[in-house]
């Protein structure tokens, strides 16, 4: 079973740049996407064979998320117990032996402006994971907005206490995994230096100065399911590249 995750910073505009061809090419059996920045009728893609669910903010052109699934779930819900609901960060689609769950994290902003809210958010989707991994297994997947450790980051000096680099949130993240949880491409690449995100800024793509900030966290229980863990930085049309989660 192939999962892929892929914040898309614009759909409109990332299906001018070669989406619909990699969609097709990956034939992902889920395939989700953040950042979509619009409102389900604001693009015309619905691939044969998908059910499609959207959760877009009230603010429009901002956040939102969105999963395109060939198995029908037997239940999607929107955000973190009803809570969290108006930037459109969060669908969670039930299987029959695992959750899904897409995020788009908040983004802490320069200066972190928005810290204590990211710290609420994060409190609140550990809580809601955990409370999802009590039923059944969790996977759950997308633009994280935090680089964990030091080798996640081209420059990890310069950019201690920064938004993706606080201690706040690289802490929060490390509550994550304790909790039960884990991170399953540094599980299964210890020491590889692979990034998903590049400023558009300064050539950081061709110069490859990245950070690793999108995932795929799985409970610890499904880590024996877990085939690969993949990074697909040849992928473009967006500053993220999709990463993908192989299982059995």
């Amino acid at each position: 079973m192939k999962l892929i995750s892929w914040n898309v910073n614009g759909f409109r505009a990332c299906l001018q740049k070669g989406f619909v061809d990699f969609f097709a090419d990956a034939d992902a059996d889920i395939f989700c996407l953040q950042e979509t920045k619009m409102q389900p009728d604001q693009a015309d893609f619905s691939p044969e064979g998908y059910f499609k669910y959207f959760h877009s903010a009230v603010k429009k052109g901002y956040s939102g998320t969105a999963v395109y699934t060939k198995k029908e779930p037997l239940s999607v819900t929107y955000g973190l117990d009803g809570e969290h609901t108006d930037e459109g960060r969060v669908i969670t689609c039930e299987f029959e032996d695992f959750y899904f769950v897409c995020c788009y994290v908040p983004n802490a902003q320069d200066g972190l402006k928005r810290i204590d809210y990211r710290m609420e958010f994060e409190d609140a989707m550990r809580a809601y994971l955990s409370g999802l991994d009590k039923k059944k297994p969790v996977v759950y997947c997308g633009d994280l907005n935090v680089a964990h450790e030091e080798i996640d980051l081209k420059n990890p000096k310069t950019n201690r206490g920064n938004a993706g680099f606080s201690d706040e949130e690289r802490g929060k993240f490390t509550e994550l995994l304790s909790a039960g949880f884990a991170d399953t491409f540094r599980r299964l690449y210890p020491d590889t230096v692979t990034y998903s995100w590049w400023s558009y800024r300064f050539k950081a793509r061709e110069k490859n100065a990245g950070w690793r900030i999108d995932y795929f966290v799985v409970s610890e229980r499904f880590m024996d399911r877990v085939k690969d863990s993949r990074i697909l930085t040849d992928v473009m049309g967006s500053d993220h590249c999709p990463v993908e989660l192989d299982i059995e």
